[in-house]
């Protein structure tokens, strides 16, 4: 029998190699999205956010950054959200003093949502070290790396979209079958 030893680098029953294997990488690639997403987590309750709130906002300190206006109708479809929904998001983030509600400077029918200082200052003490942790560690890889890892991120998040559409292909498969057998059992 193996020693178990043997087998615990890759989390599986698979052997170990001198490099990284397939699943080596995957795993890495798992335990990156779970520090993201606990990251996340952190970021929300620090600055007293949900996910749709800190995602509005970091939308509108990248467009303030561009010089770009923003409306709520920019927010609600960057966010695929309704109008309605929008006004609720926005209310809240004024209400915690991230966003105001301003004049547009040339439609008087239009108003425009822009982050506040304190905002964005706080998403910079927040996130600022980490940043530039990141930007670091990429700094420091050659050309060369960097292409190799661009193409394996690309490749990798065309995957996760492919499956995605998969997955709303066969929705829409069931979805149909299902009508189908509705109007069959009607018509009977």
């Amino acid at each position: 029998m193996e020693s178990s030893e043997e087998f615990t680098r890759s989390g599986y029953w698979y052997p170990e190699a001198d490099s990284a294997s397939t699943v080596d990488v995957l795993n890495l690639l798992r335990r990156y999205r779970s520090a993201e997403t606990a990251m996340r987590a952190r970021t929300r309750v620090s600055m007293r956010m949900n996910e749709t709130d800190l995602v509005a906002l970091r939308f509108l300190l990248r467009e303030q950054r561009a010089g770009r206006i923003v409306r709520s109708i920019d927010i609600a479809r960057m966010l695929d959200i309704s109008t309605a929904s929008t006004t609720t998001l926005i209310d809240r983030l004024e209400k915690g003093g991230h966003v105001r509600r301003e004049a547009h400077p040339t439609d008087r029918r239009a108003g425009i949502v822009v982050p506040t200082v304190s905002s964005d200052e706080e998403v910079r003490d927040t996130l600022g070290a980490m940043h530039r942790r990141m930007l670091s560690l990429v700094d420091e890889m050659t050309d060369k790396e960097r292409a190799v890892v661009t193409r394996f991120l690309a490749g990798m998040t065309s995957a996760i979209e492919e499956a995605s559409d998969l997955d709303q292909e066969l929705r829409d498969v069931i979805r149909d079958h299902e009508e189908a057998q509705g109007e069959g059992a009607a018509g009977e």
